[in-house]
């Protein structure tokens, strides 16, 4: 029997696992559902994401509606007659009346351990936490968020030096084909959907630029996994008040120091062309900035042009 899947998706992170069904000859992938083109770079053009290019150059049919809460997303969508609805990384919330088309549901792959992280951004939620592990979830969609059935899932270990981009390559080398085994799998009878439970639930926000600001009253460990739970966005920066000019540092690379200056959080500290910046437990050295209209730099990059913000304090 083959599958017909209709696959809602939108950027780079869901492309793997359209490219998996895509390959799969027991699978057709009979239409994609993105997010309308979006405006980039500083002329704005609008460019398409990531599952729409490859849709295309495979094709198969594109629909972008505004909404999927209108007549004419139902009718469209209805006119298929899918067996399943793969839901990654679509970014918006898909009304009941969509819901209810399949045969068989709405897949969906979220890369968390359920009810744990429910919400938009897991991924770097388990790194800023801490976790030492996290998972892929494979479920069926509800009206609520992240809060349907489980049918299958997978752990995977979370490293010391983890950032979202290694974290995301894990998730790829292994979650589509969990995806494709499990649509084969629950067609054919042998799985039965889990309900989740409420204990250990939790939500992960939205992020804003805003969290990629870097307090510095925070341990050493805590500044450390938000900045690699944050790459590359948002980012992590801090500002610096230069002669009266609110100046934005984007922090591309650091790492924790023995060296201690023992200062007050976030004030800076140069040394052997090194440059320094106390937090609460310790001192991390800076080594590639990217000040706000200019190019990333190495440290003495940056001192040759900036060395009067030995003793600023960032915030």
């Amino acid at each position: 029997m083959i599958m017909k899947v209709i696959f809602l998706g939108t950027p780079e992170f869901a492309a793997p696992f359209l490219q998996e069904l895509i390959n799969d000859p027991e699978i057709e992938v009979a239409a994609a559902v993105c997010q309308p083109d979006k405006p980039v770079g500083r002329k704005g053009e609008l460019t398409p994401g990531a599952v729409k290019v490859l849709a295309q150059k495979n094709g198969i049919e594109v629909h972008q509606p505004a909404s999927l809460k209108t007549n004419e997303a139902l009718v469209e969508l209805s006119a298929i007659d899918a067996d399943f609805f793969v839901v990654v990384a679509y970014g918006k919330i898909i009304p009941k009346q969509i819901l209810d088309l399949p045969k068989y549901g709405c897949v969906n792959v979220h890369p968390s351990m359920l009810p744990k992280y429910r919400g938009p951004s897991p991924i770097q939620w388990a790194i800023a936490q801490g976790d030492a592990e996290t998972g892929i979830s494979i479920m069926l969609l509800d009206e609520g968020m992240d809060t349907g059935p489980i049918l299958a899932f997978e752990g995977i270990s979370i490293d010391g030096e983890e950032t979202y981009e290694t974290l995301v390559d894990k998730i790829h080398a292994r979650g589509p084909k969990l995806l494709s085994e499990t649509l084969k799998r629950l067609i054919k009878g042998e799985i039965s959907p889990v309900p989740q439970s409420t204990q250990g639930a939790s939500i992960s926000k939205l992020l804003s630029r805003e969290d990629g600001r870097i307090d510095w009253t925070k341990t050493m460990g805590e500044i450390d996994r938000r900045w690699r739970a944050y790459q590359p966005w948002p980012g992590a920066w801090s500002v610096w008040n230069k002669n009266g000019q609110v100046a934005r540092l984007k922090i591309l690379k650091m790492a924790p120091t023995d060296f201690e200056a023992d200062l007050p959080p976030g004030t800076v500290a140069i040394k052997n062309n090194r440059l320094y910046v106390d937090c609460s437990d310790g001192t991390l050295e800076l080594l590639e900035i990217q000040p706000e209209g200019k190019g990333r730099m190495s440290i003495p990059e940056f001192l040759n042009g900036y060395s009067e913000i030995n003793g600023a304090v960032l915030a």
